[in-house]
């Protein structure tokens, strides 16, 4: 018996009577295609060791510029200083370069015994004496004697000598610079160099080597008035005297006891006030003059000033002009922080996103005169990829001569774009 057909299955409701699909399914086939098409492209080059992504994924990324922030430089106002009205003068400050304030300070003019000065500074270049000792011994003899009757009869400073006795070399320094004793220099001397023209050709040769070309020295003593030098060379010597430990160490001394000798009191009425800590008196027939040095507090440190003043009327005068000078001088030195640490003084910023800057890892301060500009340069280098707290540059602080170096360091990591951004961004790797 014949079987009758099975009816046909209904036609697919989803399909119209064209039977092209829905229009939000072609979209989305459409999206579909493009990006699984772009990834398996860029998979089979992959895969297949293609040379695009070889380079790609080995290319360097690239540098990140710093964008530097400059700051202002910093300058206080001009400080005013009450300045001699008499004379030659000069004032300057160990460690800063040139004077801080001077007048008619190139003019030659008789230093009397400020010439001692010299004296110590070449028989302790010849005879350098250890810390906490008095160095050789030195005999005294008649002919010492003789020399201080001769100084006695010029009308010339002096310090006791007695026949026989025997000084180390400090002591006699000592007996040379505190009462000024103009014997002293003279005997040193003949000790040190066999005689006073011998000594005479040896200072000034001292003088030129150390650039002092207006120092001229025609005797130890300083008695002559041909012992001649300028205001600004002569606070190079008060700055070089004070490099020397031993002398520095006598011209701050209010008196000293020895025993061949009784007490010995210092010329510079000065010493202990306004922060003077030395140097020489300096005395002619119809002028005073004073080489000076006095320590003044500026934050947490101090400034040595060293000064001169030639040319006065007579010592209290001086003394008042010194005075006046190094209290209007002290106030102008100023303690500038010119960066703390943690600065931020460069950004940095990636084109995959990454963000970081550069910072100081520590601060810095220095100490400036009157309205002396401090400035901070920066100098940061490019990064590619860097660690949080790696070195990126420097910061450098000036302020006349004066440099310090603070290093920059990274605040921020800056990490490896990774595989998608590389093969994504082809054109923006090196």
């Amino acid at each position: 018996m014949a079987r009758t057909p099975a009816p046909a299955p209904p036609a697919p409701a989803a399909l119209t009577a064209d039977r092209s699909p829905r229009p939000s399914a072609r979209v989305y086939r459409r999206r579909r295609f493009v990006v699984f098409g772009t990834l398996g492209m860029l998979l089979a080059g992959l895969v297949g060791g293609g040379a695009y992504a070889t380079t790609t994924l080995g290319a360097p990324v690239p540098a990140a510029a710093p964008a530097v922030i400059d700051p202002a430089p910093l300058a206080a106002a001009p400080q005013v200083v009450d300045q001699p009205d008499f004379g030659a003068w000069a004032v300057g400050a160990v460690g800063f370069d040139g004077t801080l304030a001077a007048g008619n300070e190139a003019s030659s003019m008789p230093i009397a015994s400020i010439a001692k000065v010299v004296t110590s500074l070449v028989l302790l270049e010849q005879h350098p004496i250890p810390a906490g000792e008095g160095g050789p011994d030195i005999r005294y003899t008649d002919a010492d004697v003789a020399i201080y009757w001769d100084m006695v009869a010029q009308n010339g400073s002096v310090a006791p000598v007695v026949p026989g006795s025997t000084l180390s070399l400090k002591e006699s320094l000592e007996a040379m610079l505190l009462p000024s004793g103009n014997n002293y220099a003279n005997s040193l001397a003949v000790w040190g160099f066999g005689s006073v023209d011998a000594y005479v050709e040896r200072a000034n040769a001292w003088a030129d080597e150390h650039g002092l070309s207006t120092l001229r020295i025609a005797d130890p003593s300083g008695l002559s008035l041909e012992n001649t030098a300028s205001a600004t060379d002569l606070v190079r010597l008060g700055q070089l005297a004070l490099e020397e430990p031993t002398l520095a160490d006598i011209v701050a001394t209010k008196q000293v006891d020895i025993p061949e000798l009784g007490t010995l009191k210092n010329s510079n009425k000065l010493l202990g006030t306004h922060g003077v800590d030395g140097i020489k008196t300096g005395t002619t027939d119809d002028a005073a003059n004073l080489l000076f040095s006095a320590d003044v507090a500026v934050g947490s440190s101090s400034v040595t000033i060293v000064g001169v003043l030639l040319g006065g009327a007579n010592h209290p005068a001086v003394r008042q002009a010194i005075a006046e000078m190094i209290d209007t001088i002290a106030p102008g030195f100023h303690e500038v922080v010119a960066v703390k640490a943690g600065t931020e003084l460069a950004t940095y910023s990636t084109p995959w996103g990454d963000t970081a800057s550069a910072r100081t890892s520590e601060s810095a301060s220095v100490v400036v005169w009157s309205d002396t500009p401090v400035d901070v340069s920066v100098d940061a280098e490019p990064i590619r990829l860097a660690q949080d707290g790696s070195d990126v540059g420097t910061a450098v602080v000036t302020a006349g001569t004066q440099r310090i170096e603070v290093p920059l360091v990274l605040d921020g990591t800056v990490d490896d774009p990774g595989t998608w951004w590389r093969l994504t961004n082809p054109g923006g790797l090196d």
